[in-house]
């Protein structure tokens, strides 16, 4: 899943895609890269970000979806909380619902869902982006987070979602701690034996930095992105989001023939 952030305060490329031509030549490059679908964002979820209009964020996504919906079949993935944005951003072209919130931001959001018939990913997130970060805590985050997975999924089904269109997402990075990331990716089976796929997203993020000072900016923060997409996938996961497509595929392909060839002498 390639990310397409159509905003001007992003954590990692805020500003830099905010003009519609460098967002299409931005999406276009991610396709040739390989991405199988790419996440359009129209609001910034970093850390003490501030919301923006229903208004303003459609008309930061559509035109976008649209243009690329008009030169390739690409799976597209609108990246909102909020349900007036994602039945916009579905009759431009989108077929897939990223809900940080797992579709709690509106008491309708579970059935915009249901009545569009989308897939959806659902989320966890400790708070709300402002103050997701203000000291986050958990007994046990991945029993924790394993929980509300669960029951999100549940609610979703009752509210008309189709469980074969229902994506997880444990949250990296959102209400979560450095020990609490490193958790929930130490951990990720437990996510993934929920039988439901399991999409993860810790592309840039700040804990790496954490983990290595070299790393402050986000561009510098690439080694630590593929360790993560590997860990991913050594336990099963079913799609990594990421802002480097071309690195990550290479790295996903020459690990995945790995694996086969291991498997071949078996």
């Amino acid at each position: 899943m390639g990310v397409v952030n159509v905003t001007p305060d992003s954590f990692s490329d805020g500003g830099r895609f905010l003009d519609p031509g460098a967002a299409l030549s931005h999406a276009r490059r991610l396709i040739g890269e390989g991405a199988d679908i790419l996440d359009i964002g129209g609001e910034s979820t970093r850390p003490r970000a501030e919301p923006v209009s229903e208004s303003e964020e459609i008309a930061r996504v559509v035109p976008l979806i649209e243009a690329i919906r008009r030169d390739s079949g690409v799976r597209i993935s609108i990246d909102t909380m909020k349900p007036a944005v994602a039945r916009a951003a579905m009759a431009a072209g989108a077929t897939v619902w990223n809900d940080v919130t797992a579709l709690r931001w509106s008491d309708e959001s579970l059935a915009a869902a249901a009545e569009l018939g989308c897939e959806v990913v659902l989320m966890h997130m400790l708070g709300e982006p402002r103050t997701m970060q203000d000291d986050p805590r958990y007994d046990d985050v991945v029993a924790e987070v394993r929980t509300f997975l669960a029951d999100r999924a549940e609610a979703a089904i009752a509210a008309g979602v189709a469980r074969d269109k229902i994506w997880l997402d444990p949250g990296i990075g959102f209400g979560k701690t450095v020990a609490h990331n490193l958790a929930l990716l130490a951990n990720l089976e437990a996510l993934v034996s929920l039988g439901f796929p399991i999409i993860l997203g810790a592309s840039r993020k700040r804990f790496l930095a954490a983990l290595d000072p070299s790393a402050k900016d986000p561009d510098a923060r690439l080694p630590g992105s593929l360790a993560v997409a590997l860990t991913g996938a050594a336990a099963g996961v079913a799609a990594v989001r990421a802002h480097d497509v071309a690195e990550t595929v290479q790295t996903l392909n020459v690990w995945a023939a790995i694996q086969r060839s291991g498997e071949d002498k078996d």
